[in-house]
């Protein structure tokens, strides 16, 4: 037995009682609040969005296929190449590679967007396109680290783990941070969704599209009295220690997982449930397409549309196996194109449609895009390499301009030469429509005050509506 304390508190006492208070001041003012408190989190300054749905484009889509229209790139389709050719992932470099498919203007707003995706091109009036983004890594895994985190190295937490993190979940049955697996998880494997130094209920949850959405997620028949004794018994001894020993940010967020995935057992099945939606509007997503992989991207996004409307704050897509490798087109260009857009176009398009027509597409932010662009000249037999130095993203509702078209690359779509983005800005851009101050939004983590923007970023305003 360990002898009781004095009557007056030494100093050290006194700081070992207050240390776990001290830990917890930050999570106090931008996480701690009650699950299902809808609307009730703190935010620097009002938000135009509350949810974001992340159409992840896994391996760099070409945008000089797809959004970023140049003349002269495809009249001189074939020739050598006219400018100086940075250093490439595999230096296996050709002559200028022309565009794959024809461009027209696209609605009101005449955004050039290709003919590989003709249900997408419905909806130009509604995308906000960046033509110039940059990024700082021409490597796959350092740069999905860097476009999900905001650092090309392992261990950082993902950006819909910082708001997870500074802005919880309108649900107390779901994460707030949820990624749907639809068959590719990105290299860097998991550390893309991973919450780093956050506390641990902030990572991101991981739904598979096949078989068991989460393991153990469905109770053993008969087991469910039994479970839920379990489930008190493990809060009760929870509260013991948070009483004898004081609060741990560890074990809380340990309590919070527990109780959550206990919650989700219930949750995740009524909504993965998808035969209450109507049957038309499963046809408009793609759900009876004869193309596996649309039918796979199209249950993501129809799932991505319940999601937020439950509450969930970050949803991210990956994309279904395709046989082509990604969108990593380094050969097979012409086949690999056609069925990564076959894929995603209906599925998209209707998701727009979807969150439009129930209100929600004012406060959710959808953004597609990859981690780079690709270059305009050929790589091997039919291919093109990675390419950092000007891609497009583009990006719909919460408060971003519709029909807009920002900044500008090269004449062969190779270098962002007017208003550059960069992953920093996208990330400022992102959080300022959420509430959320970039260079206000922080974590004490070894002796620094810590952001997803690290030093960098800002606020891209001509994107904003």
């Amino acid at each position: 037995m360990n002898p009781p304390l004095p009557h007056r508190p030494t100093r050290r006492d006194l700081l070992r009682a207050a240390w776990n208070g001290f830990a917890l001041l930050p999570l106090s003012q931008l996480g701690q609040r009650r699950d299902g408190d809808r609307g009730a989190a703190p935010r620097h300054h009002p938000p135009r969005a509350r949810s974001v749905i992340f159409l992840y484009m896994d391996g760099g889509p070409s945008a000089q296929d797809l959004f970023d229209y140049k003349p002269r790139l495809q009249a001189e389709d074939g020739k050598p190449f006219a400018l100086p050719m940075e250093p490439t992932q595999f230096n296996d470099n050709g002559n200028t590679l022309g565009p794959r498919a024809r461009f027209a203007q696209r609605g009101d707003s005449g955004q050039w967007i290709s003919d590989l995706l003709p249900h997408l091109a419905t909806q130009a009036d509604r995308l906000c396109m960046v033509r110039s983004m940059v990024a700082d890594f021409s490597e796959h895994t350092n740069a999905n680290y860097f476009l999900h985190t905001g650092s090309g190295l392992q261990g950082r937490p993902s950006c819909g783990a910082w708001i997870s993190y500074g802005l919880g979940s309108d649900t107390a049955e779901l994460p707030a941070f949820v990624v749907l697996n639809g068959g590719l998880v990105p290299p860097g494997g998991v550390d893309n969704f991973h919450s780093g130094f956050l506390p641990a209920h902030s990572q991101g949850s991981l739904l598979a599209m096949r078989g068991e959405p989460l393991p153990n997620i469905a109770p053993r028949e008969g087991q469910g009295g039994r479970q839920q004794r379990k489930v008190e018994l493990v809060r009760t001894l929870n509260r013991a220690a948070n009483a004898h020993a004081g609060s741990d940010p560890a074990l809380d967020a340990a309590i919070h997982n527990h109780e959550l995935a206990f919650r989700m057992q219930a949750a995740v099945p009524d909504l993965l449930d998808l035969r209450a939606e109507p049957t038309t509007l499963q046809h408009l997503y793609g759900l009876d397409d004869e193309y596996e992989p649309t039918r796979t991207f199209a249950r993501q996004c129809l799932l991505a549309r319940r999601l937020v409307e439950r509450g969930v704050r970050f949803v991210e897509l990956t994309c279904p196996d395709t046989h082509h490798d990604r969108w990593d087109q380094h050969n097979d260009l012409d086949n690999g194109l056609r069925d990564n857009c076959r894929m995603v176009d209906r599925p998209i398009t209707a998701l727009l449609q979807d969150l439009a027509a129930r209100g929600l597409l004012d406060e959710t932010i959808v953004l597609f895009g990859g981690e780079f662009g690709r270059t305009p000249f050929r790589q091997g037999a039919l291919g093109r390499d990675h390419n950092p130095f000007g891609f497009t993203m583009w990006l719909a509702g919460g408060g971003f301009r519709a029909g807009h078209s920002h900044g500008e690359t090269d004449d062969y779509g190779y270098k962002a030469v007017r208003d550059p983005v960069s992953i920093h800005d996208l990330h400022a851009t992102i959080l300022w429509q959420l509430g959320l101050d970039h260079e206000r939004f922080t974590y004490r983590f070894g002796g620094r005050d810590l952001r997803l923007t690290d030093v960098f970023g800002n606020v891209v305003r001509p994107l904003l509506a």
